[in-house]
């Protein structure tokens, strides 16, 4: 398993008042890939941006497509360019790879911005696994987790996933972090989820403001 679907997985498992967006999530797998790539020495980080590394590639299929779209010719892509580029519709990506993998059933109550049905974790070792990161507080998936808004509760507080997703990174994320491009890729994971809320409150208004132009008599 991947960070990424560990926090997908965790992501999935939040009551339905507390459901994350889908280009939120989006955002944040992306970010979870590359801190696993990272992690992998299938890539590296030069500043802002994405250096390709060894070509050994991890086991994930998930994981390997990533690597594949990785950038391999100077200039190098930014972190952010690649997070909005590998993050469209990643969300619905993880949610098809793990219902093909029997990770995920469906329900009856409740909908999930993902799909017409109530989808939720099955009870897996691979579940377990996710919840066992969490629980315990790895500092990876609680920053990933609180960049999205989970853990302001609960599980997962201990190691910062209690901060606002607008905190900096480092306040974010405790001690405990890998290395300094672990903490830079969450820094900018929490940029752009900052961004696209900004971007949809703006559309929010603006839309808004069109239909009200419709209610003048």
């Amino acid at each position: 398993m991947s960070t990424a679907k560990d926090l997908f997985i965790i992501a999935m498992d939040q009551e339905p008042d507390r459901l994350v967006g889908q280009g939120d999530l989006s955002l944040a797998l992306a970010g979870a890939e590359l801190i696993d790539l990272l992690g992998a020495e299938a890539a590296a980080l030069d500043g802002d941006r994405i250096v390709p590394g060894a070509e050994t590639e991890p086991h994930d299929p998930l994981l390997v497509e990533a690597a594949v779209t990785l950038t391999r010719q100077v200039p190098y892509e930014r972190i952010e360019d690649w997070l909005w580029r590998r993050g469209r519709d990643l969300a619905a990506t993880y949610q098809a790879a793990l219902e093909e993998a029997g990770q995920l059933t469906r329900g009856r109550r409740g909908l999930l911005p993902f799909g017409n049905d109530r989808l939720k974790p099955a009870d897996t070792p691979v579940r377990r696994r996710a919840h066992g990161r969490w629980e315990e507080g790895e500092p990876v998936l609680a920053a990933l987790g609180s960049a999205v808004g989970i853990g302001d509760t609960g599980a997962g507080a201990g190691a910062g996933a209690g901060a606002g997703a607008g905190a900096d990174a480092e306040d974010r994320t405790g001690p405990g972090l890998p290395d300094e491009a672990v903490t830079t890729v969450l820094a900018v994971v929490n940029d752009a989820v900052m961004e696209l809320a900004a971007v949809q409150q703006r559309r929010s208004i603006e839309n808004a403001a069109f239909a009200n132009l419709w209610r003048v008599p």
